[in-house]
């Protein structure tokens, strides 16, 4: 098959690509940094290198594919970040429209089924209606819980301050992916042939921030490593003092407290809560200490 990854060779398009060059399928990655070209093409993809916000870049390349794998990156500037990727998102659906694209697998979130409370979330939100309304084309929507790798930024916390924490408290379940988990889901949702528009939740974990504290520190020695729940004055505070831009770290904000709230988790609890990916907390927590210790 022509399948065409965006998203260049981040934390799950690089897994992505390798494995289904693996699988004997032809790949081509969109990148907007011609120094990724040459790792692209040494993977054995082709690289198209160029802005996603080129439409018709997008639908030069886009043409003739059998499947299509899209997201947003993950940060859009300091400002209008929501609006930003709610735009991206556009461009994506009218290039995916003007190609005949049949076949799309969208990189979503848990959470992406509220429009409020939710942070930088809401963006997928949107994004996900956009590509609703795309006739003739099977969407899946990979609702990814939250990465494990987003424990990396809480390392100088814990260096620090020898806690971990957030505005949410130790007591409420968080699912947790790993990218390798949505690599091999998306993976096997762009071969499928299958019709309208679905929803599948990748999800590799789901435990309490209290698991988070007690064995990620197990892993890097500390066992007694506390959870501590934050005011979203102090977690704002604290994301600003890391050089956080304003706008971003109050999504963030924002989206803690949906997870306060329940809202985030609200409908994958309501679709079963369903744990499916093969990297738990535990394996993700020797990957940490490595980087911990790096």
């Amino acid at each position: 098959m022509k399948i065409i990854v965006t998203g260049s060779l981040g934390n799950t398009g690089k897994p992505l690509t390798q494995q289904l060059i693996a699988e004997g399928h032809d790949i081509t990655v969109i990148s907007n940094s011609e120094s990724r070209k040459s790792e692209i093409n040494s993977l054995g993809a082709t690289a198209a290198i160029g802005s996603i916000t080129d439409i018709d870049f997008l639908v030069k390349t886009f043409e003739g594919a059998d499947a299509v794998f899209v997201m947003t990156p993950p940060i859009m500037g300091e400002s209008n970040i929501v609006e930003n990727t709610v735009n991206a998102g556009k461009n994506y659906a009218e290039a995916l429209e003007k190609a005949q694209v049949k076949r799309v697998v969208m990189l979503s979130s848990v959470g992406a089924d509220s429009p409020i409370e939710n942070g930088p979330i809401k963006g997928l939100h949107h994004i996900e209606k956009l590509y609703s309304r795309l006739e003739n084309t099977s969407v899946t929507f990979l609702r990814a819980g939250y990465f494990y790798t987003n424990f990396f930024n809480d390392i100088p916390l814990i260096k620090n301050a020898g806690i971990l924490g957030g505005n949410y408290p130790e007591n409420v379940n968080i699912p947790v992916t790993h990218p390798a988990d949505i690599a091999k889901a998306a993976a096997e949702e762009l071969v499928k042939t299958t019709s309208g528009k679905n929803i599948r939740y990748v999800v590799s974990d789901s435990r309490p921030p209290s698991d988070f504290a007690k064995v990620l520190g197990s892993a890097i020695g500390n066992s007694g490593l506390p959870w501590v729940e934050f005011t979203d004055e102090q977690s704002l505070d604290g994301m600003l003092q890391a050089g956080l831009p304003k706008e971003m770290a109050e999504l963030y904000v924002e989206m803690g407290r949906g997870m306060k709230t329940g809202i985030v988790q609200k409908d994958f609890i309501e679709h079963g809560a369903v744990v499916n990916g093969a990297i738990k907390l535990e394996e993700f927590a020797e990957e940490f200490a490595g980087r911990f210790n790096s």
